[in-house]
């Protein structure tokens, strides 16, 4: 017996080949009644849509791509941060692409190589996705965006830094997040408050950084150069400027990181000082990453919300896959983080 094709399903059902076409897409205007009965013909005879049959039948590829660092998953992969922030933004796209008959596909770009402009352009060509989902760097990066643009691929930048006529982006305001997280410390009766900043080349690591000068600015509070440090998401950094940090002759009493893992690095330099966390130094992060609750002492942080990102963006690209009428103006999204307060943040040591 041969496999069997959309031409048995619409016999079976007793429906119009266009019909069973349209339920399998999971398009707008079909009955309910029509889905349940295409749906049941479907599982009877054993069908399922062939992707490559799909994107033949008409112009879209019934693909979703998602482009990602190669940096942060290569060098960063053993890291919380690396595996977590992948996991997440995997996660909420891919609900949002099988629901709607979609395939996500990951793609490792090379961001610092030589190869980036053809890497990205074979990228396009070979897979014609029907939108590309780009996470920092690439949702700022100019080559990326040119290339998109020249193929008329529909994209949606989620974290970029800049924001002005580069199509649409989903976001959180990282310059609010860690400008309440430092009034937190501050509220606490912290005046001391040293500050970790991230990997010079994703955007979030400037605006958190200015969220922090904002804040401490705001209360008259001083912020020396030699309290700012210099760091790359990654633990070791953390453990590093926590330790030049408490090496200083008026060491703060709270450290705020740019991430969880790097929060994580201080709290393990301020364990090997002989210090207590929070009696000693209360620190503070930022991801919410598992390891922030599993940690001891549980750590203070800020939640962005990846997962809804991804997810928010994959609906974008999904519906003007589907002839959705475009904005007047670029979509502009942005969405909501929490503080979550643990045992890692106290007042300070009297």
């Amino acid at each position: 017996m041969g496999s069997v094709t959309i031409y048995d399903v619409a016999a079976k059902a007793g429906v119009s080949i266009k019909t069973v076409s349209r339920v399998m897409n999971n398009e707008p205007n079909v009955r309910p009644v029509m889905r349940e009965r295409v749906l049941a013909a479907a599982g009877e005879l054993g069908y399922s849509p062939n992707l490559s049959a799909r994107s033949l039948a008409g112009s879209r590829s019934f693909v979703i791509a998602v482009f990602v660092d190669a940096a942060l998953t290569i060098d960063h992969w053993q890291s919380e941060r690396g595996a977590d922030y992948l996991s997440r933004i995997q996660l909420g796209a891919t609900l949002v692409c099988r629901d709607a008959g979609y395939h996500l596909l990951i793609e490792l770009i090379d961001h610092e190589g030589p190869q980036v402009r053809q890497e990205v352009a074979a990228l396009l060509a070979a897979l014609k996705p029907d939108g590309v989902i780009l996470t920092p760097p690439s949702s700022d990066n100019a080559v990326v965006l040119e290339l998109l643009n020249k193929a008329r691929t529909p994209y949606v930048r989620v974290g970029p830094e800049r924001a002005e006529g580069l199509g649409p982006r989903v976001h959180m305001d990282d310059v609010a997040a860690a400008r309440e997280m430092t009034d937190h410390l501050i509220g606490l009766g912290h005046q001391r408050i040293g500050f970790i900043v991230g990997e010079p080349r994703y955007g979030a690591s400037q605006a958190r950084r200015d969220g922090y000068l904002e804040a401490m600015r705001a209360k008259g509070l001083s912020v020396p150069d030699a309290w700012v440090r210099q760091g790359d998401f990654t633990f070791q950094s953390g453990l590093e400027q926590a330790k030049a940090l408490l090496a200083l002759p008026e060491r703060p009493t709270a450290i705020f990181a740019s991430n969880d893992d790097m929060a994580l690095g201080c709290i393990a330099a301020i364990a090997e000082a002989g210090l207590m966390t929070p009696g000693d130094v209360s620190v503070a992060g930022f991801d919410d990453s598992p390891s922030a609750r599993f940690s001891r002492p549980q750590l203070t942080t800020v939640r962005q919300p990846v997962a809804e990102m991804s997810s928010v963006a994959a609906k974008l690209l999904i519906e003007q896959s589907r002839g959705g009428a475009p904005a007047e103006r670029p979509v502009d999204e942005l969405l909501p983080f929490s503080l979550i307060h643990r045992a890692s943040t106290a007042p300070p040591p009297r």
